[in-house]
């Protein structure tokens, strides 16, 4: 199991380790998240609906300010600082009482969260070459997957348990793992800073083509709320299958990333063979999407092997697309830009995020199978769209390249 989700001894493998301290703390924390605001914090749905959906405007807003932060403050720095101001920040919530107090502890600890993430991304550019980095984040993926679901397996624990204690000490060891997070980041590679002067502060708001290969990754990886969100209710209310089937579906899911994430990378070490992974993956998930759709109104036996088909074909076209826009993401960045280009690539998958859910719960679960078909539609014609905008980011890039030794000696 660890040769599938730790690389080879150098910086590559402190990064995903990190990364899965980091994550056994994520995963506790999202799966009592809720519920410790409800019955804990005593807030009522609206309430911690309302908070949430301010935390990640604030997060959405403040995502280029804080992945340029990075790159000139270095990211080794911000990423360190975040991940111990996280620490306190999470075990305040501890000492929260009602409405107001929570929305400030949270707003202040997702703000916390997206700085280090986008420094993490621009530290992985930086101490990583370009040739390794799909490698490296496949390996960093698949860990994150197992421990994230440690994490969720402590939640379960805690849940079962139901008592005030088992909460707080859910809360305390997630404060744990960010602080440990934030101490072994001085064990890293050391990254300099970028002087002001290497580019303007916001230069990728001038950069129309991975604006657009922004937008157009931020609405394929959607895909991801169909496991999380649509299916749980269409197998309730479609299909023949167990309620369970939920749980299997997610199983499958985790397996399949922590088994094939490094293989399934090989072949997209250049923007080109990048964009035609993701369209690959696109039509993967475009395919699964049928699947399921085949599913309405079918017995047991044969839902459940529909569903089985399904995920896998949908656990491919992730773990496929996700390796293209990784290489994507990276290389259409010039490297004294990393952490904004990386915080504006973080909210192309924010803004996704934020209408996906109402919109697939109304095709889905509303229309039916027509809804499954609309959707598999759309995540081809979005895939094939990546090629040609890639392309486009391409001729770009190397046409700033081209220009940045100009002006250098002017």
């Amino acid at each position: 199991m660890l040769t599938r989700i730790l690389p080879p001894p150098g910086p590559a493998r402190m990064l995903t380790f990190i990364t899965m301290v980091m994550a056994l703390g994520q995963g506790l924390w999202m799966a009592i998240n809720a519920i410790y605001a409800v019955t804990m914090v005593h807030l009522t749905p609206g309430e911690l609906g309302v908070s949430l959906g301010i935390t990640a405007a604030l997060v959405l807003v403040s995502s280029i300010p804080l992945g340029h932060l990075a790159d000139r403050a270095g990211p080794r720095t911000v990423q360190m600082w975040s991940f111990l101001a996280l620490a306190p920040l999470t075990a305040a919530l501890l000492l929260v009482e009602g409405f107001w107090s929570y929305l400030v502890v949270t707003s202040v600890q997702g703000l916390a969260y997206r700085s280090g993430n986008n420094a993490r991304k621009a530290m992985i550019a930086a101490n990583v070459p370009q040739g390794d980095r799909v490698r490296v984040m496949a390996y960093i993926r698949a860990a994150l997957n197992v421990t994230i679901a440690i994490g969720a397996c402590l939640s379960g624990l805690v849940l079962a348990w139901g008592a005030r204690a088992g909460y707080q000490g859910a809360v305390v060891l997630t404060a744990v793992c960010f602080l440990v997070t934030g101490l072994l980041t001085a064990k890293e590679a050391p990254v300099p800073p970028v002087p002001a002067s290497a580019g303007a502060a916001f230069a990728v708001l001038r950069d129309v083509p991975f604006l657009m290969f922004t937008a157009l990754d931020g609405l394929l990886v959607t895909h991801a709320l169909l496991l999380d969100l649509v299916l749980p209710l269409w197998v309730i209310h479609h299909t023949g299958a167990p309620r369970w089937m939920s749980a299997v579906i997610l199983l499958i899911n985790t397996a399949f990333v922590v088994a094939f994430q490094t293989r399934v990378a090989r072949g997209t070490d250049n923007p080109r063979s990048a964009s035609w992974a993701s369209l690959q993956g696109a039509g993967c998930v475009a395919v699964a999407c049928v699947v399921f759709a085949m599913t309405s109104g079918a017995g047991l036996a044969l839902a459940c092997a529909l569903l089985v088909l399904g995920a896998l074909l949908h656990a491919l076209g992730e773990i496929r697309q996700a390796a293209g826009s990784w290489t994507i993401a990276f290389d259409l960045a010039p490297d004294h830009a990393q952490g904004q280009y990386q915080g504006t690539y973080k909210m192309g998958g924010d803004i996704g995020k934020m209408f996906a859910p109402a919109v697939f719960a109304w095709l889905v679960i509303d229309h039916g199978a027509a809804g499954w078909i609309v959707l598999g539609v759309s995540y081809a014609v979005l895939g094939a769209a990546m090629p040609a905008v890639v392309a486009r980011g391409t001729r770009s890039r190397a046409r700033a390249a081209a220009a940045e030794p100009v002006a250098a000696s002017a």
